[in-house]
C-alpha cells in the first residue's frame, strides 16, 4: 500500500484556471503567487543540484504543482524525469525523443532533442507568466500574435509602452508595484531566453524570487506605515 501526503487545494492549475469546466476561481493575493512560485522554483533547484544524479523534472507546469492545505507547493510527476548524466565538460544534457507538453517546452530542446536542467528553466518561465497574467499558456483559438503566452509576453516586452502591465491580471493589478514588476518581467526574459546557456540556474531564479518577496513585504509594510501616521 502506497501513502500519499493529502493535497487539499488541488494543482496551481485548479488554482488559476478551475477544475475541469468549472468556472475559474476568484483572484488570489500576489504575495501568495509569489510564495507558490518561490518554494516550486526552491524544490527545482534542489533537484538539479542537490539530488544525486541530478534530476531534470522535462514537464514543468502549473498541473504539475501541487497545493497542501498551506498552498505550500509540491512539484509532481516525475513521468518525463530523467537523471542527468555526469557533466563531463560543461552542461550536462542528455539525448531523448521530445516529450513534455505544448506551450512549456523548451524551443531548443524541440530542436535539439538535448535536455537539460535549463529546458526546466523555459518552462519554469512559462508558469511565472500564468501566475503573473492567469492566462493559459497556449489558446489555439486566440488570435495568431496571442496564441503563445510566451511568445505574446515577448513581444509585448520588446514593443515596450505598457505592454506588460496590460497583460498583468487585473486581479492583482493594485498589488504589483512597478519595482518588482520590472524584476519579475526581467526574470521571465531571462528564463524564456531561447539559447539554454543564457538562462539562469533555478537556483539563480528561486533567489530572484526570494528579493521580490521581500521587496513586496517591505512596501506593504512601508504603506500600512503611511496609513498609522
Amino acid at each position: 500500500m502506497l501513502v500519499y501526503q493529502f493535497i487539499p487545494n488541488g494543482t496551481l492549475s485548479d488554482l488559476l484556471h478551475g477544475a475541469g469546466h468549472a468556472p475559474a476561481p476568484p483572484p488570489f493575493p500576489f504575495a501568495v503567487r509569489l510564495k507558490i512560485e518561490q518554494e516550486a522554483a526552491e524544490a527545482l533547484a534542489y533537484l538539479h543540484s542537490m539530488a544525486s544524479p541530478p534530476i531534470i523534472h522535462g514537464d514543468v507546469k502549473p498541473a504539475n504543482i501541487l497545493l497542501d492545505e498551506a498552498f505550500a507547493a509540491k512539484v509532481s510527476d516525475f513521468g518525463a524525469a530523467a537523471l542527468a548524466p555526469p557533466a563531463t565538460a560543461g552542461e550536462a544534457h542528455l539525448v531523448t525523443l521530445v516529450q513534455g507538453t505544448c506551450g512549456y517546452l523548451d524551443p531548443e530542446y524541440m530542436q535539439t532533442c538535448r535536455l537539460t536542467d535549463r529546458s526546466d528553466v523555459y518552462s519554469f518561465g512559462v508558469v511565472l507568466l500564468e501566475l503573473l497574467t492567469r492566462r493559459r499558456a497556449l489558446v489555439l483559438a486566440a488570435p495568431e500574435a496571442e496564441r503563445s503566452l510566451a511568445a505574446h509576453f515577448l513581444a509585448a516586452a520588446r514593443r515596450g509602452g505598457g505592454g506588460i502591465d496590460r497583460l498583468v491580471d487585473a486581479g492583482i493589478r493594485g498589488e504589483v508595484t512597478a519595482e518588482v514588476l520590472e524584476m519579475f518581467a526581467a526574470l521571465a526574459k531571462l528564463c524564456l531566453e531561447m539559447s539554454g546557456e543564457k538562462r539562469p540556474s533555478m537556483r539563480e531564479v528561486a533567489e530572484e524570487l526570494d528579493r521580490m518577496r521581500k521587496l513586496l513585504c517591505w512596501h506593504d509594510a512601508n504603506d500600512l506605515h503611511k496609513e498609522i501616521v
